[in-house]
């Protein structure tokens, strides 16, 4: 137990800062500086992680950073401006979990009885790489007020309609904590987080090259 929980800590300290500098870096290229004025356009975890949220992912595999702030008055195309800046986080974590994969499968290759006990672990810190960056780009591309796939479904919403939307957003994220404890979400979930980490195996097969 304490040894899983090492491990998510070590991945969630690399995950989180990624996805929310991947957001501010975005906002930042298509206009707006807001996270950047706040310091957020950094991989600094301090300056990212939210305390219950990091708490939560410690215990349960599930939990969030502080959002970064974006003002879509900014970008030149608001709609537009907001459904990149939002795609950045999760494309991230994909890119991320790609990474873990690629590192997975080279690490792979070597004998298990070749590694040691510290070996092991570190098999393990790659495995869970992979499935917890998958974990937040799938959650996130939820097309659910405040997840990132609400900010790109707002493309093909009337922005009047979208922005209504946004005013009940903590409602709709209570709403999805409570969801993400059933059963039955959890095997939706990972439904289709079987189906990304499967598409990155594949995308994966060049190793094969190399005989890995």
């Amino acid at each position: 137990m304490l040894e899983q929980t090492i491990i998510y800590a070590v991945i969630m300290l690399i995950c989180f800062p990624v996805h929310e500098c991947a957001h501010a870096f975005a906002a930042y290229k298509l206009g707006d500086d807001t996270a950047y004025r706040m310091g957020r356009l950094t991989l600094n975890p301090l300056k990212h992680l939210d305390l219950f949220g990091s708490v939560l992912m410690l215990a349960t595999g599930f939990g969030w950073a502080k959002p970064v702030p974006i003002n879509p008055m900014n970008f030149k195309n608001r709609k537009v401006g907001f459904a990149l800046s939002a795609l950045a986080g999760p494309a991230s974590n994909l890119i991320l979990a790609y990474i873990f994969m690629i590192i997975y499968r080279i690490a792979n290759h070597i004998r298990p009885e070749h590694l040691n006990e510290v070996g092991m672990v570190i098999m393990q810190v790659f495995v869970t790489g992979v499935t917890i960056n998958v974990m937040l780009a799938v959650f996130n591309l939820i097309p659910v007020p405040p997840l990132d796939g609400s900010r790109i479904f707002s493309l093909i919403l009337p922005e009047k309609t979208y922005f209504r939307m946004m005013n009940y957003e903590r409602i709709s994220f209570v709403i999805l904590i409570a969801l993400s404890f059933l059963p039955v979400f959890r095997v939706f979930m990972s439904f289709f987080n079987n189906l990304v980490i499967d598409a990155i195996m594949f995308l994966t097969n060049w190793l094969g090259i190399f005989g890995i």
